[in-house]
Parts: C-alpha cells; sequence; structure tokens
C-alpha cells in the first residue's frame, strides 16, 4: 500500500481549483463547452437495416426506430412494459408494431439529410425535390407521454398519400376519421393499445380500408401513444386492472390540445435539465473529419492507423494542432453522450432499460431482450450516476423490488433457504430462466449500493436497496459452506459463461458475496440500523475465502488452479473485485492487482461489444490510460455500427452504456473513498476538460488539463459530506503551496464541506 498524507482543511479555508502547472482560478462554467451546443448524428441517405442505420427516440417508455425513406417513411415502435411471460417463465420482450407514411416520389431529390440531434433529443429529415423543400421531425415526449412525428414543406398542398399502422401481435386496427386504434391480448394475457392519430393543415383526410388518406395538406403532425396493463406488483396480479384505452386516449386527447411548437419547446426544455448537466471535452476533431457524415466519420476513424508500444499503450501518430493525439476525439465524446442519450431514452419513469434499452423490432429477439443478470443489466447501469442521471437509475431498483416476493418463492423451493436469488434471464413478471446463477442478484445489489454512494439519499436507502441487501445476506448465510478450516465458500458455483459448474468457491462468486456483505454493513451503518447483525455479517465477511494468485501470476477464476493462460473468454467474472467491486485496487493491494493484470493480458484486447467496453472500464481502475485507449479505440473500430449502437454481435445496449462507464472511470474514480482525478489518463488525450461528472459522497467535479496535468478544478458539495481528492499533481489552497503533496504517493488532500458550495484548488 501506498503512504498518503492527509491535510484536514476547515472549509472556510478553501477557494475553488486543485490542479498542477499553472495558477489560474477560473469559475466553473469556464471549465468546459456549453453541453447545449449541437451534438448530432447524421446521415446522407435514408436507413435501410433496422438494426445498423435506423435511429432511435424514446421518452423511457416509448421509443421508436425511424428510418427517413423519401417514398415510405417507417417508424418501428415499442413500449417498454409489452412482455410476453410470467412469473414462472422470463418471457421475452416484444415489437409492438410500425407506422408507414406512403409518400409517392416522382421527382429526384437533393441535398437529403437525415438526423439524430442528441443535444436537443429530435430527430429530423431534409431533402429538396422539384423545388420544395420537405422537412420531417419526431421527438419522443416525456412530459406528455407521446411520440410526435411532423411533416411540413415550404410550398402548399405538396403532401399526398397514405397513413397505416400495422400491430405486430395482428390485433385488429380500427379506422375513424383521423385515428387508428389497435388494441389486443398477449398469449399471456396482458392488454395493449396504440392510436395514432393525425392532424392535418390544410388539404383532406380520409378514412379508407388501407389507412387515412391525405390529400393536398400543407403539413401532418402525427401523434402515437401506447401502452399496456401492467402492473409492476405482484399482490395485483401484474395488472392495472382496467384496459389501457383510457389512459392512452388521455395522453393523445390531452396532448391534442396544445401547440405542436409548444409542446416541442417543452420536450426539449424537459429533456436538457438531464442530458445539460455534464459535458465532456477531449481535443478538437479537424473540420475535415467532422464536416463527414456519421458513417463515414466511422470508416474514417477504422482507417486511422495508431501504434501501440509493446501492444500495452498509445505511442505516436500525435497531432499537436488539434491538442490531441487521437483522430477524432469528437467522436469519442459522442458515443458517450450517445449513451446518456440512450438512457435517459429508456429508462425513465417506467421500466428499466433491457438487453436492446428500449428498442425491438422482433417479438422473438436475440436473447429475448431481457434482463440479463450476468452482466449486462448491471452494465447499463454502471454510469448514470457517475454521469449525472441518477434518475435514470431508479427504474432498475424499482423493478428489482417489484419482483422480490416471487424470486423468494422460487429460491426457497429450489434451495430450502431465506432470502432470494436469479437465473441468467429475468423479465418483469419475477420469471427467472436459464441457468441459476447465484450471486447475480447480490450484483444486482452492487449497483443498488452504489446509487445510495453517489447520491446519499437515506429514503431510497431503507425504503428500497437495503431490504433487498438484507434479504440477499440471509440467503448467503443459509447457503455458504465453511471448509474443513472454518473458510467460507460459495458452493455450486459457476464462473459465466464458462468453465466448470457446480464448484465450490468461485471467485466470481466469492467477490459478489464480500462485496454483498460490505454494503450491507455500510448500508446499516448509514441508516443506524440492525446493530447486532451487522456484527454477524462482517464477521462472515472475515471468514470468506479472498482472492487467490495462480503458478502463472494470475488471479484465479476458481478456488482451484485451473486458469489456462491461453484461454480468451469475453466473459471476465474473476475481474469483478476491480470492477465494479473495490476489493482489489493498485492503491490497496498493489499483488493482486499485479495478478488482475497478468490475467487480463492472457483474455486480450478484443471480443464481443459488451466484453470489450468491460476492459475498458477493469483497466482503467487497474490505471494504465494508454491500455485503456486501445480497447477503447478498437471498440470503436469494430464493435460500432453506423448508427452508433453497440454489437454483440447482434446489437447489444449494454456495451453502449460499459462505453460511457469506462470513459467516466478514465477521468474520475471515487470507490476507494476519496475522489481520484485522472487516474487513467491516455496520451491520446493530452488536453481536454469535463464538467458535471460526480462523484461518491454527493460531489460534482469540474476540471480541466493540459499536456496530461490538471490545470483547473472545482469540487461542487451538494451535500456538505466530507471530501478527499486524489490527485498526482501537487496542489495549493489560496495560493498555500503544501509540500507534503509534491509526490504521487502522498496525494490525498481532504477538507470540511458546505451543502451548496463549491470549492476552487490550484496546482503549483
Amino acid at each position: 500500500m501506498q503512504n498518503r498524507a492527509t491535510h484536514h482543511v476547515a472549509a472556510s479555508h478553501i477557494a475553488v481549483v486543485a490542479m498542477c502547472s499553472c495558477c489560474l482560478v477560473v469559475s466553473a462554467t469556464d471549465l468546459a463547452p456549453s453541453q447545449s451546443s449541437r451534438q448530432v448524428l447524421w446521415y446522407d441517405r435514408p436507413a435501410q437495416n433496422w438494426e445498423a442505420e435506423a435511429l432511435p427516440i424514446g421518452n423511457g417508455r416509448l421509443g421508436a426506430m425511424i428510418f427517413g425513406t423519401v417514398e415510405k417513411e417507417r417508424i418501428q415502435f415499442n413500449e417498454s412494459s409489452l412482455w410476453e411471460g410470467d412469473e414462472k417463465d422470463t418471457g421475452s420482450y416484444q415489437n409492438f408494431g410500425h407506422v408507414e407514411v406512403d409518400l409517392p416520389q416522382t421527382k429526384p431529390v437533393e441535398n437529403y439529410r437525415r438526423e439524430l440531434d442528441i443535444s436537443r433529443a429530435v430527430h429530423t429529415v431534409t431533402y429538396a425535390s422539384d423545388g420544395v423543400t420537405y422537412h420531417r421531425e419526431a421527438f419522443a415526449s416525456f412530459p406528455d407521454q407521446v411520440m410526435m412525428f411532423r411533416f411540413t414543406a415550404d410550398k402548399p398542398g405538396r403532401y399526398t398519400g397514405v397513413i397505416a399502422q400495422k400491430d405486430a401481435h395482428g390485433a385488429k386496427m380500427s379506422i375513424a376519421l383521423n385515428r387508428l386504434t389497435a388494441a389486443g391480448q398477449l398469449k399471456n394475457g396482458l392488454q395493449f393499445e396504440s392510436q395514432l392519430v393525425v392532424l392535418n393543415d390544410g388539404g383532406t383526410l380520409e378514412a379508407t380500408p388501407g389507412g387515412i388518406a391525405f390529400q393536398g395538406v400543407n403539413s401532418l403532425t402525427l401523434m402515437l401513444g401506447a401502452g399496456t396493463d401492467y402492473l409492476n406488483q405482484r399482490g395485483k396480479g401484474w395488472r392495472t386492472g382496467e384496459t389501457p384505452h383510457r389512459q392512452v386516449t388521455e395522453q393523445i386527447e390531452k396532448a391534442a390540445k396544445r401547440s405542436y411548437a409548444d409542446m416541442l419547446t417543452v420536450h426539449i426544455k424537459n429533456y436538457q435539465s438531464l442530458f445539460d448537466r455534464c459535458s465532456i471535452h477531449l481535443g478538437t476533431t479537424k473540420d475535415a473529419i467532422r464536416q463527414l457524415s456519421t458513417d463515414k466519420r466511422l470508416t474514417a476513424y477504422r482507417g486511422y492507423q495508431m501504434t501501440f508500444s509493446t501492444g500495452m499503450g498509445y505511442n505516436g501518430n500525435k497531432t499537436t494542432d488539434s491538442g490531441s493525439s487521437a483522430q477524432d476525439p469528437e467522436l469519442e465524446v459522442l458515443l458517450l453522450q450517445y449513451a446518456r442519450y440512450l438512457m435517459i431514452s429508456s429508462s425513465r419513469g417506467a421500466l428499466p432499460a433491457n438487453l436492446q434499452g428500449l428498442w425491438n423490432d422482433s417479438n422473438d429477439p436475440p436473447w429475448r431482450s431481457d434482463y440479463h443478470t450476468d452482466v449486462n443489466v448491471q452494465m447499463n447501469y454502471w454510469f448514470v450516476d457517475h454521469a449525472n442521471l441518477p434518475e435514470c437509475f431508479l427504474p432498475f431498483a424499482e423493478w428489482l423490488y417489484s419482483i422480490r416476493d416471487v424470486r423468494r418463492d422460487e429460491t426457497r423451493n429450489a434451495f430450502n433457504v431465506r432470502g432470494w436469488t436469479m437465473h441468467a434471464e429475468n423479465g418483469i413478471f419475477g420469471g427467472s430462466t436459464w441457468k441459476w446463477v447465484n450471486p447475480t442478484a447480490a450484483w444486482c445489489a452492487q449497483n443498488l449500493w452504489d446509487h445510495y454512494a453517489f447520491t446519499q439519499d437515506k429514503e431510497y436507502l431503507r425504503t428500497r436497496a437495503y431490504p433487498i441487501l438484507k434479504e440477499l445476506c440471509e440467503f448467503w448465510e443459509d447457503f455458504l459452506k465453511p471448509l474443513p478450516d472454518g473458510t467460507l465458500v460459495a458452493p455450486k458455483g459457476y464462473s459465466p459463461e464458462h468453465g466448470p459448474e457446480d464448484v465450490d468457491g468461485v471467485s466470481h462468486d466469492q467477490q459478489l458475496v464480500w462485496d454483498l456483505f460490505s454494503n450491507t454493513i455500510e448500508a446499516a451503518k448509514a441508516l443506524d440500523v440492525d446493530a447486532d447483525y451487522r456484527k454477524k455479517i462482517e464477521s462472515l465477511r472475515g471468514r470468506l475465502m479472498g482472492p487467490k494468485i495462480g503458478k502463472w501470476g494470475q488471479l484465479q477464476e476458481w478456488m482451484q488452479d485451473l486458469d489456462d493462460p491461453k484461454d480468451d473468454h469475453r466473459h471476465l467474472s474473476h475481474m469483478i473485485a476491480v470492477h465494479p467491486g473495490r476489493q482489489i485496487s493498485p492503491l490497496t493491494t498493489p499483488k493482486l492487482a499485479e495478478a488482475a493484470k497478468v490475467s487480463m493480458n492472457a483474455r486480450g484486447d478484443g471480443s464481443t461489444g459488451w466484453s470489450r467496453a468491460w476492459k475498458i472500464c477493469i483497466w482503467a481502475r487497474l490505471q494504465d490510460g494508454n491500455r485503456t485507449y486501445k480497447i477503447l479505440n478498437g471498440m470503436l473500430k469494430s464493435q460500432i455500427t453506423p448508427n452508433l449502437f453497440d454489437t454483440h454481435p447482434p446489437f447489444q445496449i449494454d456495451g453502449n452504456f460499459g462505453y460511457a462507464a469506462g470513459v467516466c472511470e478514465m477521468l474520475v474514480q471515487s470507490h476507494m473513498g476519496f475522489i481520484h482525478l485522472l487516474p487513467a489518463l491516455p496520451d491520446a488525450w493530452p488536453t481536454g476538460s469535463i464538467r458535471g461528472l460526480c462523484a461518491r459522497g454527493g460531489f460534482e467535479v469540474d476540471m480541466a488539463w493540459e499536456k496530461g496535468k490538471i490545470v483547473k478544478l472545482t469540487i461542487k458539495s451538494n451535500l456538505g459530506n466530507r471530501c478527499r481528492i486524489r490527485s498526482t499533481c501537487s496542489l495549493t489552497m489560496e495560493g498555500v503551496f503544501h509540500p507534503s503533496m509534491k509526490s504521487p504517493e502522498a496525494g490525498v488532500i481532504e477538507f470540511n464541506t458546505k451543502a451548496g458550495k463549491t470549492y476552487t484548488f490550484v496546482g503549483k
């Protein structure tokens, strides 16, 4: 363990900014570009492929993929609770249907542009034909709970065609005046309904057997609403007790009373209240690259050759005029901000983001488009609090809370123990199938604790997280197995998703149980409850078999030294103690951290999209910025489709979310009890800034750096907790230099804070 000097400083003695090479004091708003600057994905042709080219919109519950085809606009849509399955079977997430707008086009099209502005959450299509400029606009409104699609032109009467809606489950379509309604029932009895209302300016509308025909219209506005009778309460049979007709109708009719312009304004303001909290700048991309369409920009990125010394770090091809060693650092930031856009769009006020977020065009999707709990759904939520989106975490907590009783019943029947656990595949009714992976519930609970660690929300901890933590501890109290020497191991284990099954002491299991016990102990302390039970868990944690180093210097994946140095499996299950856990760190357990590096080197840098994303997170925690960037660079080159979706293949959104988590970990870490600044900064990002990244304890970090050295820092304390900061730079407070801060080994400073206050440090 490295030595760490600590300074205790009264809050009244601190100004605002910590760093290295200069003593410039600035305000928080100076630290990074405003997030309101437009960030867009754009293309010069319509989408042909749903998975790789169509673009997503969503309001957390309703979502759509838009193709932008000139002759026939296609809008495939979803609603997050349209699920098959029950308490016994996971079931699968379902496609809801699609809308088609036939627009006969006989003249050539010019200046086509399709774009998704993620700074406003608005999708647009523009093109010119026969002297007329056409414009389409789409968004999914969280305040109004409908999706809006508007078609306009710069000359009157230019829209003629037919609007049709097709339900993915063969529901009967009713057509009346300007409304298309589809209502039906899934095999499990879940009732669903969608309504599409068409409003026209000028021209005529006519209900026909094939849909709603429009003739000579100046503009069209489509409002799409959908819902089911799902309710996340087992005691009420998972149903609201009424059809979704009333709620969908009320949402549509309420929206229809407002102007489109007003709805758009409210939507953007609401969306930006979340999105604009955080911005990142990692260097400037050259204009010639920035001006390319997104697909061509990604192609250019893939063709850019970088050199990496000894396979471990970046070492060359620097473009010093841009302030970055990367060819397109703005694309790297765009992919992170796209993850934030996707999270806001797929996990807000409803069910959590699933394996495809919110978007699915199949009734038999890959892996059921489920809540996969042997890494995937956990990965979805690693970054949300870090990236200043705490509201988006709550659907995950509510889902876990809702399925507890179902999981408890099945667990008791299977193992005759208290508490509960899960299989690897999980649905919205508590059904859990495919394979028991006993610690996966503890892994989900790790996310629950982390949300509290960031937000310090004690009401959430008391009513949602702690009850689950305690129940899962009860499972392991009953399930752990003592070895002859009294050491406790998890029996009947499995290291997802390979290796021997039904073996004792699997590292994946041991690490997650250690983490569960540690988090439960801290939760009980925070709530000042269960003192005796806390001591019991502390005793059990002390008896757990810990991480082991094997014969070739690796971190063992199993209790027995079975690891194969040629094993490059996509799962990194024995790395949980490094990330997302906190049992292993270069700062506290350097020998184990080195063993983790040996194992990670054996696994290699390639693999599926989500696996690469996890590798980014792990190498960032191991504080090797250049190795981390090498994997990040490779992920963009091989696992990102033209619409910037991550692919396993096929499409899995966990890779998008895991990528965002990795970038956040490279810049700010806080899992070891202090805010660690630039712990894994690569040579490729020598100059940059962040605004609004969060740290555990209720802090927000704004920071700028030049030539790899921090030059500006502000810490905002949201809750008034004591703050600890670690930096490799020498720090001063109000111009006072502290010699003990000169060396990296003495890089922690500690001070009191007041809620709502901002603190500035300057570097020497």
